[in-house]
């Protein structure tokens, strides 16, 4: 009863529409799940992501969840989870990519999850890594550890929606570091990001960890941009 009347004056909102939810539905209303543009590329199409990376860094497999389209559903899921501390939308995105890759022979030797970090700075203004519960929910799907004291945000710079696309390689060369490297090894990690527009945040961090003895570097992310 008391859920109830909380729902009636407090309704649960869609993260990709904003529209109220039935009790049934959980983040994402039954006609958003069905709209949003998947990418399968663990699946098939594999080569266009990876070669958004080609000849830069090498990378084991690359995948993202979602298709970006500017003023879409997916812009707007991601704009709730980064902007408005709807971290919800972390967690199940994290559950629905790592059921996702647990079917594909590519992400089963999978050790470590490691996500993307934010500068302390941003940190504290945001509260929280927006991919931090996605990445988290990746690695108990594939029984993978989980760590986030390895990789490090070294340099702060201004938002990269801000910036040209021509620019934003710029911004982010060797903003990045490594601590406590041994703990990767003779690993094969999954990096998780947000989203990958010209790639140059994950090339920062690939090329930060690529000496790192043994290691392999496969990439996942909640979207690709088109």
């Amino acid at each position: 009863m008391l859920k109830d009347l909380a729902y009636l004056f407090f309704p649960i909102c869609c993260g990709a529409c904003d529209s109220p939810l039935y009790k049934n539905e959980k983040l994402l209303c039954t006609s958003c799940r069905h709209q949003l543009p998947l990418g399968n590329f663990h699946n098939v199409n594999a080569k266009k992501i990876e070669k958004v990376f080609y000849g830069r860094v090498k990378i084991e497999n690359a995948t993202s969840l979602f298709i970006f389209y500017k003023d879409s559903l997916v812009q707007n899921l991601l704009h709730n989870l980064k902007y408005r501390g709807q971290e919800e939308i972390g967690i199940e995105l994290g559950k629905w990519l790592g059921q996702e890759l647990q079917q594909s022979t590519k992400y089963q030797d999978i050790d470590i999850v490691i996500p993307v970090p934010l500068h302390k700075r941003r940190m504290r203004q945001r509260g929280y890594n927006q991919v931090e519960k996605f990445g988290i929910e990746i690695a108990k799907t594939l029984n993978a550890e989980y760590i986030n004291c390895v990789l490090k945000k070294i340099s702060y710079n201004k938002k990269q929606s801000k910036h040209k696309l021509k620019n934003r390689w710029r911004n982010t060369v060797e903003t990045f570091g490594t601590q406590k490297e041994s703990l990767l090894i003779n690993k094969h990690i999954l990096l998780v990001d947000d989203i990958v527009t010209t790639g140059a945040t994950i090339e920062s961090c690939v090329n930060v960890l690529k000496h790192i003895p043994g290691i392999k570097i496969s990439i996942a992310t909640m979207a690709i941009t088109e």
